[in-house]
């Protein structure tokens, strides 16, 4: 990016053995378990989930649709199948060449939504193989477009093309006449083919102070909140493709499995009654 300013903190975790979370610290606030899916093109007045990013800036090598797409491929009913409390998202390869695939935003354009500023963000995936597929679970700055600086926490990123790691990464945009970008990264490293063997929990707690990231509730690094964080977070996962990897090896269809998404907030005092480490 043209005048970029690039901040950079890497660290390694060898695997998810750092301080375990206590749920029971935190309420729930939010809670999709996918017994049934709600969602629309571009309004979460009317449905839990936009099925596209709220600034319209879609992204990656596999266009995201709806199930009202008029455009989709042939009779396709995707990107978004749900069966027994599980959400598959697919990308898949049509006959000319082109792929389609799936996100789900909390909020819309409007700022309509769900959205949440501190709290504890987790959601159990597993995570599809092969080169070019490009999942995430993160979240964003619940803003209009264009409307001063957004703070990006990538919760989850992972590259097909590299099964033995992931990234975390909190990200600060500035829209000012210098276009400033500054991160910070974590890559957790884990043996080849965990991810996307089994259904993992990927969390991460922001904090005013710190926002720490978590594996199977287990930490694996935290970095300083930035002072520009001070709104509500949409929350957003997605199945996409490609990001300068070659896709030309990718399975077809390829699917992310995600068993829920959740959103907490911080207890004052005590563990929740009755808590349960769910």
């Amino acid at each position: 990016m043209t005048g970029a300013t690039l901040v950079l903190v890497s660290r390694t975790a060898a695997s998810a053995d750092g301080n375990k979370l206590d749920i029971c610290a935190y309420a729930p606030a939010f809670d999709e378990d996918f017994n049934r899916l709600s969602v629309s093109r571009s309004n979460a007045e009317t449905a839990r989930w936009t099925a596209h990013t709220p600034w319209n800036g879609d992204f990656g090598d596999a266009r995201f649709i709806d199930p009202t797409d008029d455009q989709a491929e042939g009779h396709w009913s995707g990107p978004f199948m749900v069966r027994n409390g599980v959400l598959t998202i697919e990308a898949r390869e049509h006959d000319n060449g082109k792929w389609t695939s799936g996100l789900l935003a909390s909020t819309d354009p409007t700022t309509a939504g769900y959205a949440q500023t501190y709290g504890y963000f987790e959601t159990r995936m597993k995570l599809p193989d092969g080169p070019g597929v490009w999942p995430a679970f993160w979240l964003a700055t619940n803003k209009k477009k264009d409307d001063g600086p957004s703070v990006e926490i990538d919760v989850l990123e992972y590259y097909g093309k590299a099964p033995g790691s992931f990234e975390s990464t909190v990200h600060v945009w500035n829209k000012g006449p210098k276009r400033e970008h500054a991160f910070q990264q974590v890559t957790t490293r884990v043996p080849e083919g965990t991810l996307s063997s089994d259904f993992h929990r990927y969390g991460v707690d922001v904090a005013p102070d710190w926002t720490t990231f978590y594996l199977d509730r287990r930490e694996v690094g935290r970095f300083p909140t930035p002072p520009e964080h001070d709104r509500p977070l949409t929350i957003l996962l997605n199945l996409a493709l490609g990001s300068g990897w070659p896709i030309d090896q990718t399975k077809n269809p390829s699917h992310l499995l995600v068993d829920y998404v959740r959103a907490y907030t911080k207890l004052k005092a005590g563990p929740a009654k009755e808590c349960t480490d769910h």
